[in-house]
């Protein structure tokens, strides 16, 4: 069985989806992109505050859930421009402690919603 997760914290969906969805023990949570959710206003220009909004996005989307950083087990980024990859992973590794943090692979890819320059997914577990 599974259930919607969603929260007014983190942005609405920009298609027929959910911020997340909890089957069982697992939360497979949508790519965030770095959208104020007061304001529905991009964040942009900046790769280091798209990158936490983005993140903060996921936290607050995991917190619906009652789960937290420790609980992700698999975390997709997709960037833009992959030179900016040590900004992304500086502020993306500020979330995690290094010894639990959860398997990842980042990609770069021509274009992302809205035209973003970072979206990140996760895969949590209780």
């Amino acid at each position: 069985m599974k259930k919607i997760i969603n929260t007014s914290k983190a942005p609405a969906p920009i298609g027929p989806y959910n911020q997340a969805v909890l089957a069982g023990d697992t939360l497979y949570i949508s790519g965030q992109i770095p959208m104020n959710a007061e304001t529905g206003e991009l964040v942009n220009g900046d790769i280091k505050a798209e990158t936490t909004q983005s993140m903060e996005n996921l936290k607050s989307i995991l917190s619906e859930a009652n789960m937290s950083f420790e609980n992700v087990v698999k975390s997709s980024i997709f960037l833009k421009d992959m030179n900016q990859f040590s900004e992304v992973n500086e502020i993306y590794g500020s979330y995690f402690n290094a010894e639990t943090a959860p398997a990842r692979e980042t990609v770069e890819v021509a274009n992302l919603p809205k035209f973003v320059n970072v979206e990140i997914s996760m895969i949590a577990v209780k």
